[in-house]
């Protein structure tokens, strides 16, 4: 029992139609060898079987880059998909760790409002000058001018410079 399957015609008639326009050629090209002055001609059958198939195997190649171009089109869509997960996921991340260290920020800077100034300018002094100016700006304003006016006069000054560029406005470039 024979079961027809469509993509065995459809590569037999692509075949058929490469087989047609081979021999439509090669007609052609034996007929001007034989004959170079005069013009080509094609006996009516060859040419009845050239324009009989040349609809059908066209038909077939287009509709055989269609489907290539819906699988194509289907798999960039499943990895765009796939990327904006990741970048949800990303941004998810990046929301809560923004969110901790606002929180550690907060809590370190709770921290040194609540010791002494002296205290709290000798532990600055030792810190990365930016860590110690993000944490003076956070502070009140007179608590900062004490810790500052406790901490050693280089120290004091890198941290003032420091704090006076991130208040800027204007981009000193």
């Amino acid at each position: 029992m024979m079961v027809f399957d469509p993509a065995k015609a459809a590569t037999n008639l692509i075949r058929a139609a490469a087989l047609g326009t081979l021999l439509c050629t090669s007609h052609a090209v034996a007929q001007s060898e034989l004959i170079s002055e005069a013009p080509v001609e094609m006996s009516d059958d060859v040419r009845r079987f050239c324009t009989n198939i040349a609809d059908a195997a066209r038909d077939r190649r287009y509709s055989l880059q269609a489907m290539e171009l819906k699988k194509l089109q289907e798999d960039i869509d499943q990895r765009m998909q796939v990327l904006e997960e990741k970048r949800a996921e990303y941004e998810d991340w990046l929301k809560r760790r923004e969110d901790f260290l606002a929180k550690a920020q907060d809590g370190v800077v709770a921290i040194y409002a609540r010791m002494k100034p002296d205290a709290a300018a000798e532990r600055l002094a030792e810190l990365n000058a930016e860590v110690a100016a993000g944490i003076l700006m956070k502070l009140e304003t007179r608590q900062a001018s004490v810790i500052l006016n406790e901490m050693e006069r280089k120290a004091a000054a890198t941290v003032t410079t420091i704090m006076v560029a991130a208040a800027r406005t204007q981009d000193p470039t």
